[in-house]
């Protein structure tokens, strides 16, 4: 990895900083190796993206650099969240496309995360006050919120029939449809963090004794059949998808995470899907860091395609992953939130501003959001 630190963060060494070295992401051309990772924010009232989003999304665009948007709804029952962006409507495509053309502006590659909360939700939340669906009617216990105030309430939920199944496949494939039409390069499927997707994965959850239930092939047959959908619908150079085998958020653990990981990564490998999403062992529970006897390395060596790592990464923590070959690029949540321009204090190896986690959510379209400061602003 010879050569200079790239000219546009007004630094240049010998000695190349693994993270700001280039990256070609399948069709992709990528300066830099930071990525911003999909963060729920909570600001697009009616599950409409908001004007407020262009200057956010831009302020964190580098020419070159991928930005992944905050999960994305793929149909009315797919909301867990007051105020969360969706995809499903003309409305919705519409108001995402001014964000777009602003990171595009500016030359990022910019995806769309998209989502199903499954049964992370309640009936205030869901079309005609009805039950959220899963792949279980097992309930949620009230979990608090990773901003840690809030304690998020959960309904029972209904489970999906086995004839229904193909219609959320459906919705996920028309929401993959429409962020193209509104301009994203591609999408994430979120196949993370308890939602829809990984409770069909999990054994601590899914208990059906149909064709989606039991071995963990069956486990993972809905989770496939919505990446064969959206590849056959987009093409797989513009998909990737995002997993987090080891994590228990949601009450969605594994009895066996590493087979899960290695079994859905092989399977993967079949759609030559441009990139896999995985999130650290050691991010058990929402936003706290713990050692794992566990590893992503297993699954890094199987995926054939560009690895992202992601679960509270710093700086030198990236770099070591990166120059060690454990990973591809790294998403950054947290940190880049509170820095928009993370690459260049990468560059400078600046100090970094704090996030401040009581803003994170709340429906403010400036605090919390945009007013993080630049270094030019600190110096």
């Amino acid at each position: 990895m010879g050569g200079k630190v790239q000219g546009q963060y007004g630094v240049s060494s010998e000695a190349p900083i693994p993270l700001l070295t280039p990256y070609t992401l399948g069709k992709f051309q990528l300066s830099h190796r930071v990525v911003l990772a999909p963060l729920t924010r909570q600001r697009s009232w009616n599950n409409v993206p908001q004007p407020h989003a262009i200057l956010y999304y831009s302020q964190r665009t580098t020419k070159g650099g991928l930005l992944i948007a905050e999960a994305t709804g793929v149909s009315n029952t797919a909301q867990g969240y007051p105020q969360t962006p969706g995809i499903w409507t003309k409305e919705q495509v519409e108001a995402w496309k001014p964000i777009v053309d602003a990171v595009h502006a500016k030359g990022g590659i910019f995806f769309c995360q998209i989502w199903h909360v499954g049964r992370v939700s309640n009936t205030g939340l869901q079309p005609n006050g009805q039950a959220p669906i899963s792949c279980t009617d097992k309930p949620l216990t009230p979990q608090s919120q990773s901003n840690g105030f809030n304690v998020a309430q959960f309904s029972t939920p209904r489970r999906l029939t086995t004839e229904e199944i193909p219609q959320v496949v459906n919705d996920f494939r028309l929401a993959a449809r429409n962020a193209i039409e509104a301009g994203f390069d591609g999408v994430e499927i979120h196949g993370a963090h308890g939602y829809l997707l990984d409770q069909f994965m999990k054994d601590h959850v899914n208990d059906r004794t149909d064709k989606y239930g039991g071995s963990l092939e069956n486990r993972c047959r809905f989770p496939l059949e919505v990446v064969e959908a959206i590849v056959d619908e987009i093409g797989a150079d513009k998909v990737g998808i995002r997993l987090s085998p080891f994590a228990d958020y949601a009450e969605a653990g594994d009895s066996n995470p590493e087979a899960l990981g290695l079994y859905m990564v092989e399977s993967l490998n079949k759609y030559g899907l441009v990139y896999c999403h995985m999130v650290e062992p050691r991010m058990k529970t929402v936003g706290e860091k713990s050692e794992s006897p566990h590893s992503l390395l297993p699954m890094r060596k199987a995926f054939r395609g560009t690895f992202i790592v992601a679960g509270g990464y710093d700086r030198e923590d990236g770099n070591n992953a990166v120059a060690e070959n454990r990973a591809d690029l790294v998403a950054y949540g947290r940190v880049f939130l509170a820095n928009p321009d993370l690459p260049k204090r990468f560059a400078r190896n600046a100090p970094l501003n704090k996030y401040h986690r009581e803003t994170f959510y709340i429906p403010d379209p400036v605090l919390g959001y945009t007013d993080y400061p630049f270094l030019e602003d600190t110096e």
